[in-house]
């Protein structure tokens, strides 16, 4: 609060400066900010995807509810820019992405996290040059998220904003039912042979007395591998840089050796460990509500994403359920947990929209800025505690104000704060950060270390090769489904359906890619 009063007296004093020197207090802020441009030009508007999530408050839809409005003044204050926004459905938001792009329908601000759908639309003409735009009016975005930007970058050209990520996460991370360890009397697994005897003794006793007990609970989503990655990669050696640039986490079910612990997977499956044909639960909603109603002792996911329904069952309970397990251990006993790049988002502007690249580019600009930044996550009337860490408002306080249940989806530019570089913070901050008391602050601190445990970042490049950008979205849809068939299919056909399905791979263009990440790789290295 003490930081904020001064910086408002110090705005006080360079307003009353500019104002003697003869120019507004926007054109000098924006003149130090944003590459010379002035804060109010030709009046323009521009349209934003958003993604929809199904959590609008009552009475509010994704498009237009609080914190949107704020966004929209604020962009309209300082750059004359009328800001829209156009929804797409999360779950389908690349599927839908793809469609308005082929149809000329995409706003003027599109994004994914497929690198693969950014290169065909960037090498096939369907991106606005940012080069200029990006030198002239992305000052903010170099200095705070400068390090993602060339992932954006195609020979020489920047065709993308990168989005920077804030807190250094996993990709995926297990749970596991703490409390149905301590009826069995067993430790938090180490090792993939313990996880198995801990979900034999979950299907055989039932500890928790529920009537449809779930060892391992997947679901069928045929847009992610999290419900498996991490096991079946745990099979996999990677001997050196090449290897896991090959075979980084989009084709780590085809790597050398996946396909044992894709067999394991289907011994547990035979034995009924495994959610009952999980594959067909395309929407996730049974695997979800199998959680929630405490049926499941094991189960893979997005770092935090469970924490929701994690939250309602430890209500019903009464008390602790799951914790953070890592048990999949390397053939060295070592473990491997892929951590997200620091890059997030492909942030785009469609060639159609190539007379609004200047204003598109402001509008990113201006949410690079970590103040700004901070306000879009955690609204405008967000508060600090006095380690000077945001405090986020209740899911409650959320939906009375009229705001989103995730107002970070706006917030498309920069998620790196200073308070997401201490661990002390970070665990403060998921502690404060809960919507009921459903944890102690010690479990966040434990779930920070378990969570990090054999830290691994595959290494990346700006590069997609023809045979990626031409059968690569095909083929990761492949992929997921040929595991999801061989864990599924009887232990007797397991070869033949292997053998079958990656022949279908091949023959859908997967060798062509390997071929040519390796070829790739070989010619950077020289």
């Amino acid at each position: 609060m003490k930081k904020r009063k001064l910086v408002m007296w110090g705005m006080a004093v360079l307003t009353a400066a500019v104002l003697a020197a003869g120019c507004s207090p926007g054109d000098k802020e924006t003149a130090q900010k944003g590459g010379g441009q002035t804060a109010q030009g030709e009046e323009v508007t521009i349209k934003v995807m958003v993604w929809d999530r199904g959590d609008a408050a009552p009475g509010t839809t994704v498009e237009k509810n609080t914190q949107t409005e704020w966004i929209k003044k604020q962009v309209k204050q300082k750059y004359n820019i009328n800001v829209e926004y156009v929804s797409v459905p999360r779950s389908s938001s690349d599927d839908k992405l793809n469609i308005m792009m082929s149809g000329g329908s995409a706003p003027d601000i599109v994004f994914s996290y497929n690198q693969s759908i950014y290169y065909n639309f960037a090498k096939n003409g369907g991106l606005a040059d940012l080069t200029q735009a990006y030198e002239t009016y992305g000052s903010d975005i170099r200095k705070f998220a400068g390090d993602a930007q060339s992932m954006g970058q195609i020979d020489g050209k920047q065709f993308a904003v990168m989005k920077q990520r804030g807190v250094e996460a996993p990709r995926h991370t297990a749970y596991i039912r703490q409390d149905w360890l301590d009826k069995l009397g067993m430790e938090i697994p180490k090792t993939k042979d313990e996880l198995t005897a801990y979900l034999q003794a979950v299907k055989e006793k039932n500890p928790g007395g529920v009537s449809s007990v779930i060892p391992w609970a997947m679901s069928g989503r045929n847009d992610t591998a999290k419900n498996y990655l991490n096991f079946i990669g745990s099979y996999v050696t990677l001997a050196n840089e090449k290897d896991a640039y090959i075979y980084n986490e989009e084709y780590m079910s085809v790597a050398p050796g996946a396909v044992d612990g894709i067999r394991k997977l289907n011994e547990l499956n035979s034995k009924g460990l495994l959610s009952k044909d999980f594959a067909t639960d395309t929407t996730e909603d049974i695997y979800k509500a199998q959680i929630t109603a405490g049926n499941v002792g094991l189960f893979l996911d997005d770092t935090e994403r469970p924490w929701d329904y994690i939250t309602i069952l430890n209500q019903n309970i009464g008390g602790r359920t799951f914790v953070p397990v890592q048990c999949f251990e390397l053939s060295d006993g070592s473990y491997r947990t892929p951590f997200e790049p620091r890059h997030g988002m492909f942030i785009m502007i469609p060639k159609s929209s190539e007379k609004k690249v200047e204003a598109c580019m402001k509008y990113l600009n201006w949410q690079a800025d970590p103040e700004v930044a901070e306000d879009i996550v955690y609204t405008a009337e967000h508060k600090r505690d006095d380690k000077g860490i945001p405090i986020k408002l209740s899911s409650e306080e959320l939906s009375s104000k009229g705001y989103p249940g995730t107002c970070d989806d706006l917030n498309l530019v920069n998620l790196a704060m200073e308070w997401t570089k201490s661990k002390e913070a970070i665990v403060s901050k998921w502690y404060q950060d809960q919507s009921v008391d459903w944890e102690e602050e010690k479990w966040f601190d434990n779930f920070y270390d378990v969570r990090s445990e054999g830290k691994f970042r595959f290494p990346v490049y700006s590069n997609i090769s023809p045979a990626e950008s031409d059968y690569g979205q095909n083929v990761n849809t492949m992929m997921i489904e040929y595991v999801y068939k061989l864990i599924s299919c009887a232990p007797e056909q397991f070869e033949n359906v292997q053998k079958a399905e990656y022949d279908n791979l091949v023959n859908a263009g997967l060798q062509k890619i390997l071929d040519a990440r390796s070829e790739y790789y070989d010619s950077i290295k020289k």
